[in-house]
């Protein structure tokens, strides 16, 4: 027998829930690298200046979704944008804040 919630099954109030939050907004950052720098090398910086990245150039970027890790991916270019082609995604029970 399934579980009742409300007097409806389980499943179809878990997918009654799931389709009020499908319009929430979330942020999706992409990251390509990171570095450390002191604020004299921050203050240094021009137009010119060039910051090298803790990741080599064929590595995958990380996706976060609201800061968690949900994947990685690729640059792509989408006309005259950028985009990202998902390669990996982490599973639910591996995902990490930062």
């Amino acid at each position: 027998m399934n579980e009742m919630t409300g007097g409806f099954p389980a499943e179809a109030s878990l997918a009654a829930n799931f389709k009020l939050l499908q319009d929430v907004d979330v942020r999706l950052t992409v990251e390509i690298g990171s570095t450390q720098l002191t604020l004299r090398e921050l203050l240094a910086l021009s137009e010119s200046s060039v910051i090298e990245l803790d990741r080599a150039a064929n590595e995958l970027l990380d996706v976060f979704v609201n800061g968690t890790l949900i994947g990685r991916g690729e640059v792509v270019t989408v006309g005259d944008r950028f985009g990202v082609r998902m390669t990996e995604l982490v599973s639910p029970d591996k995902r990490v804040s930062r």
